[in-house]
């Protein structure tokens, strides 16, 4: 067993300083991953060392705020338990007033649009007279910080981002765009793979492994243990966990230090490539990263007349921006591998032009090279010794998967029982 001396604490969420760090949750809960909702029940079995002060709905999907309140009611049955353990936890009501619907649907390539309910509430939690910084976990679409940060740049500085990029990123890519070109100060950790070590590799013997802790720890532990083992056929995926371990153990003030939610390495320059022609498999792009391709519009091509990069189903659509005379197509590959795009459009010269390029990962000397252009941005650690298989950073989480589970799965006892007298 790794000691836990090895950490320096942050004591389950509250800052060096006594106060507990504040939170505001950006989540696609309900959308196509279900992970969502399991991270909804470890963010709320950890509501009362935390002061939560948003949940917002950011779906790319099916997901909406009626999802949030879904968990909040197996979170009201349990409620009366959770009180007798700590005082701390908010009344279900109040927790129910933070929930805010945001974006459902892209900005488009800009990146921002119109304010919506979640970027406004983003604006009025982090403009509160508060000296700590508000932390905001994106566990799905960034369309709605990127909102908020373009009507009101002032909240830049009291703001600490923690992002499960990856997926999220190839569908949010131009919200996220906005943010790296126009936010460059912005303080984020951008997670793109570190987050799987939350479920993949660690010490998975016994009642460890992603199933068996279901079943020994949450399955029938009160309402929220038995809505948990309903997702995913009670396997633990908890994806977007690691933005809530990040602050409950750890140093959150500084992402260089080990902790539950990873450790990361400032970011280099050179993540997005811009290429100006169709490309083949023989050009190489970062994975996780930016590609772009600036294209001239084919002579007689119409405003009307749109195009868009197809990159397979299930897979986010490029649509093509028409800047004077080029089009620009944006796409985040979440996967190191080739990959193959069709341009379709109402033009019949460009419609279903075919291309491909080839997405590698980073290599670790990257790393010793850190963006003077983005002094607080953060991403996943490229060395060997911290990778697991493909997913680099993710041995950041999953060494301390025991000391995390053990944690949660005593929080889960709160839920089945009063506290003992």
């Amino acid at each position: 067993m790794l000691a836990a001396a090895a950490l320096r604490m942050s004591a389950n969420g509250w800052t060096s300083r006594g106060q507990r760090h504040r939170v505001l949750v950006s989540t696609d809960i309900g959308g196509t991953d279900p992970d969502d909702f399991q991270s909804m029940v470890h963010l709320l079995l950890y509501a009362d060392t935390l002061e939560i002060e948003g949940l917002v709905s950011s779906p790319f999907g099916p997901g909406r705020k009626r999802h949030l309140l879904q968990v909040l009611d197996c979170y009201e049955q349990d409620f009366s338990n959770l009180r007798t353990h700590s005082p701390l936890y908010p009344e279900p009501d109040a927790l129910r007033a933070l929930c805010k619907q945001g974006a459902t649907e892209s900005p488009g390539p800009a990146g921002v649009g119109k304010p919506t309910e979640g970027s406004e509430w983003i604006i009025r939690c982090a403009r509160r007279a508060d000296p700590r910084p508000l932390y905001v976990l994106v566990w799905g679409g960034i369309e709605d910080l990127a909102q908020a940060l373009h009507d009101a740049p002032d909240i830049l500085p009291r703001i600490r981002v923690y992002f499960i990029g990856s997926t999220n990123k190839s569908w949010s890519v131009d919200a996220y765009n906005s943010i790296e070109q126009h936010h460059r100060n912005l303080w984020i950790i951008e997670s793109n793979q570190t987050f799987r070590g939350w479920y993949i590799g660690g010490d998975q013997g016994g009642d460890r492994g992603n199933r068996s802790f279901v079943t020994a720890h949450v399955a029938g532990r009160g309402a929220l243990g038995r809505f948990f083992a309903e997702q995913l056929d009670g396997t633990i995926k908890m994806g977007d966990s690691p933005s809530v371990g990040y602050l409950l153990h750890g140093t959150p003030e500084d992402p260089s230090q080990p902790g539950w939610g990873g450790r990361f390495v400032r970011a280099w320059d050179g993540r997005k490539t811009v290429f100006r022609r169709m490309t083949t498999s023989a050009d190489t792009a970062e994975a996780f990263g930016v590609v772009e391709w600036i294209l001239p519009a084919p002579e007689g091509m119409q405003p009307e007349q749109q195009a868009r990069m197809i990159f397979g189903p299930g897979l986010p659509a490029a649509a093509g921006a028409r800047e004077n005379n080029s089009l620009r197509f944006s796409f985040s590959p979440r996967q190191a591998r080739i990959w193959q795009y069709v341009i379709e459009s109402g033009f019949p010269a460009l419609d279903g032009q075919r291309g491909e390029f080839t997405a590698v990962l980073p290599p670790p000397e990257r790393a010793a090279r850190p963006s003077a252009a983005h002094p607080n941005w953060w991403i996943d650690d490229p060395g060997p010794s911290a990778a697991e298989g493909v997913h680099q950073g993710a041995r950041h989480v999953n060494r301390w998967r025991e000391h995390y589970l053990r944690d949660f799965a005593e929080r889960m006892r709160r839920c089945a029982a009063p506290a003992k007298r």
